[in-house]
């Protein structure tokens, strides 16, 4: 007798940005991994995950899933807000083609959030509550066993509707104590990483060292193990992860932890991936969620970082310098308030650090949020300023009447926006609004990097004021180049993919950066002492010609400004663009440094040359605004390469 087919099983995943890279399917391969780990699944199914970028239209998706070949049993969802109404249509899709299909939706978004789930997309079966490996593999049991869609009540974590129609959420699942319990899906090739060209598929690696967070803030539901004890996997476990991704060169491991650098095996995960990076030159970065608290544990590993010249973007997750919103977002109390100090450090180290501020919390007003924006960016430029959205589980979005809080829902996306609140008027909001599309364009991600610090130091003008009057000069001119950022503006508001097309169109197109010279020249030089306009003009000058190496017009290679066409270098296994001898009429990273730690900063002028390199590949990072990663492409003078071996020419000199 002939064994019946395996029953198939299709993990589905969607990253929120359109990029020409994916973005690891982490979630899926957890669960696939876990699985696949039981004898009975691993004989009886195939699972498979289907993993696509914040661009694929719902009718491409269906395509793919549902075009050809067996359809499944079992579909799960990595359900995010962004991906909530897209998944919802599908599972109407699939239950057309197999209603006796099971439809299984996970995440944070609708965790605990069932019934208005089922009652947005009755095709959905079953909400997972919480962490989801093994919650999973006890539904595909179930499933094996031949149960019913209304008869898992004996199943931790979930919610369905039983055979009556009646709502069932069944007892809360335990916490996982020993992760190490969840196979690597590395390690078990639940997650290919290898293309077809057998290259790295991903923007970076996402991997979690830890899983839970102490802390409780009233806008936060980090994977749903807020207020928690911290729960870590094995050092031995980690070690095997980071050298496969070391022999696979993945440049930037991306960790998904809450608070990493506050505990002594976050020191030995980071001594761990130094010793593999020298001795198979990969990873070279390393980006993460850093402990709200810092502790001598946190600056421990920062000086270890510095010494062994391991990259990373230290995070100051401020979110409000306002007493009253932080005592109202439960941050009151946390020693991240004590910041200035740490950014004094920071910069005396020499590390790249940036900050993150949010717009709308209860307690905030337009005039505390712009004093704090400027107090911020007297220690860190590179500010990444966001507006609050209500995410499911917080205490936000429960007690909306408490904090007097208006939303309305995302046009492509089901997040809610805040409109006003009792310190906030939708003037107020509309405002800010327009101010954060040009802090995130040209601060955060970032256009300017060392214009900021020198016009408020020689010119007398905060950064707020100097962003300001880019609100206010591209509101006011008719250049018809000036409508693409005009028009992205308009789609700010409530349209997450708003800012990709935006930076796309700044960092690759020539006609963008003649656009910030008009700025400059008419809305900002004037303003600035005299004796000091030559000075700001080279440092003006400085940022667009370091910013990356990328053309959104392939038919367009302006000569000034750098893009793909260029010679290229290797540098310690990675393949770098040169523009050779490049004059300048001041050093401005010399002089740059100088102004901020108040010391003289004439050796820093005067003529000289240099060539600079730009670190190639930005194409797949550009339209994900990803402020983290893009700024590894920024152009950097010869002597910043001294921490680079072996430089070998590929292209003509």
């Amino acid at each position: 007798m002939e064994n019946s087919p395996k029953k198939k099983v299709l993990l589905i995943q969607q990253g929120v940005w359109a990029m020409s890279l994916e973005s690891m399917p982490l979630a899926s391969g957890y669960l696939k991994a876990t699985a696949l780990a039981d004898s009975r699944i691993r004989e009886e199914m195939d699972i498979e995950i289907r993993n696509f970028d914040g661009g694929a239209t719902l009718v491409g998706m269906a395509q793919e899933l549902f075009g050809g070949g067996q359809i499944p049993d079992v579909i799960a969802f990595s359900v995010l807000g962004w991906n909530f109404r897209t998944f919802g249509c599908l599972a109407e899709t699939f239950k057309q083609l197999n209603p006796h299909g099971w439809v299984v939706f996970g995440g944070t978004h609708v965790a605990n959030q069932a019934a208005r789930t089922f009652r947005l997309f009755p095709d959905v079966d079953v909400v997972v509550n919480g962490e989801g490996e093994l919650t999973f593999r006890d539904l595909l049991h179930a499933h094996l066993d031949g149960a019913g869609r209304d008869e898992l009540g004996h199943i931790d974590g979930i919610s369905f509707t039983d055979g009556a129609g009646t709502l069932v959420t069944t007892p809360e699942r335990p916490r996982i104590e020993n992760l190490d319990i969840i196979p690597s899906p590395f390690l078990t090739g639940a997650i290919s990483l290898k293309d077809e060209d057998g290259n790295f598929p991903y923007d970076v690696a996402l991997l979690e060292t830890n899983r839970g967070c102490p802390y409780k803030c009233a806008f936060c539901y980090w994977g749903g193990a807020v207020g928690q004890r911290v729960r870590a996997f094995s050092r031995q476990r980690l070690r095997q992860e980071l050298e496969m991704f070391a022999r696979h060169k993945v440049h930037t491991i991306v960790l998904c932890d809450a608070n990493f650098g506050m505990l002594p095996i976050d020191r030995e995960f980071v001594e761990d991936m130094i010793e593999v990076r020298n001795t198979y030159g990969f990873p070279k970065a390393l980006e993460t969620s850093w402990a709200k608290n810092k502790s001598k544990m946190f600056y421990d590993i920062v000086r270890i970082m510095k010494e062994a010249g391991l990259h990373s973007s230290f995070t100051l997750a401020l979110q409000t310098l306002n007493k009253d919103a932080l005592t109202l977002m439960n941050r009151r109390n946390m020693k991240v308030n004590s910041w200035e100090e740490l950014a004094e450090w920071l910069n005396k180290e020499g590390m790249e650090c940036y900050a993150e501020l949010i717009w709308g919390a209860p307690g905030e007003t337009v005039e505390s949020f712009m004093e704090g924006y400027d107090r911020l960016a007297k220690y860190v430029t590179r500010v990444a300023t966001y507006p609050m959205l209500l995410l499911p589980n917080t205490d936000y979005s429960e007690n909306k009447e408490k904090y007097g809080l208006v939303t309305v829902r995302g046009d492509k996306d089901d997040f809610e926006y805040l409109l006003s609140h009792k310190t906030m008027t939708p003037q107020d909001n509309e405002l800010i609004h327009r101010f954060l599309f040009w802090s995130r364009l040209t601060a955060e991600n970032p256009v300017f990097r060392n214009l900021w610090p020198a016009l408020r130091l020689l010119g007398g003008i905060t950064q707020s004021q100097a962003i300001r009057s880019m609100v206010d000069w591209f509101a006011a001119t008719d250049d018809p180049d000036a409508q693409v950022l005009q028009h992205q503006l308009k789609r700010y508001f409530t349209d997450v993919d708003a800012m990709g097309p935006a930076t796309e169109f700044v960092y690759g197109r020539a006609a963008a950066k003649q656009l910030f010279r008009k700025w400059w020249h008419s809305a900002v030089r004037p303003r600035v002492p005299e004796q000091h306009r030559a000075v700001l003009d080279e440092v003006f000058r400085y940022d667009l010609l370091t910013l990356p190496a990328y053309t959104s017009d392939s038919d367009e290679q302006d000569e000034e400004f750098a893009h793909p066409g260029l010679p290229t270098v290797d540098v310690a296994g990675e393949r770098f663009h040169v523009r050779k001898d490049v004059s300048f009429h001041c050093d401005v990273p010399a002089l740059v440094q100088s102004l901020k730690r108040s010391e003289p900063y004439e050796h820093a002028l005067g003529d000289f040359t240099s060539s600079l390199y730009y670190k190639a590949g930005v194409d797949g990072f550009v339209g994900s605004t990803n402020h983290e990663e893009i700024i590894y492409f920024m152009g950097r003078l010869e002597r910043e390469m001294d921490g680079f071996p072996g430089i070998t020419a590929r292209g003509a000199a």
